[in-house]
This record gives structure tokens, C-alpha cells and sequence, in this order.
């Protein structure tokens, strides 16, 4: 590869990191404001689906279902420790597969 090649290889590396960490931490920020305000995210929600179905577009879950669900889940009902909860376990990515 020629330098200049390599260099926008790298930039394009770089941004691509930039915009995969901010958007870990969108998502991340936007599941703690879910946690605390349950209600106002459910209106937010409900705003949006409405806004997005007068444009044509429709919201549809992983079963198919169009029906909005939104549920709150503390360490009474159950959930892990938000903060590492998606770093429990060990990673098994290429556990014995064939390349």
C-alpha cells in the first residue's frame, strides 16, 4: 500500500473506533435515563412510534409484534448490576470453530 492509502486507512480506523465508542456510550446513557424515568421514556416512546407510523414506517419486534413494551428492571426483579452486566462471562467467540 502507498502512504497515502495507509493514511486514510488509518483515518477511517480512527473514526470508525470514535463513533463505535460514542454510540456505546449513547446507548448506555439512554438505558440509565429508561431505568430512572420509566413513564416519561414510554411517552417519549409512544411520540415516536406515532410520528414514525404517520410517515409510513412501521416499528416491529423481534416476534413480529408492533405492540410497545417497556419494562423497568431493579435488582428486586432480578437484574444484574447494570454497570457489568454485559461483561459477565467469559468470552467464547471462536470456541472450537472452523475458520
Amino acid at each position: 500500500m502507498t502512504d497515502a492509502v495507509k493514511k486514510r486507512v488509518a483515518t477511517a480506523s480512527r473514526k470508525a473506533t470514535h463513533h463505535r465508542n460514542y454510540r456505546r456510550a449513547r446507548d448506555r446513557a439512554l438505558a440509565r435515563l429508561a431505568h430512572l424515568y420509566p413513564d416519561t421514556y414510554k411517552q417519549l416512546l409512544e411520540m415516536e412510534k406515532k410520528q414514525d407510523e404517520l410517515q409510513g414506517k412501521r416499528w416491529i419486534d423481534i416476534d413480529g409484534s408492533t405492540v410497545l413494551t417497556v419494562g423497568v428492571h431493579t435488582r428486586a426483579t432480578g437484574a444484574d448490576d447494570l454497570a457489568y452486566s454485559s461483561n459477565a462471562g467469559q468470552d467464547e467467540g471462536n470456541n472450537g470453530g472452523e475458520a
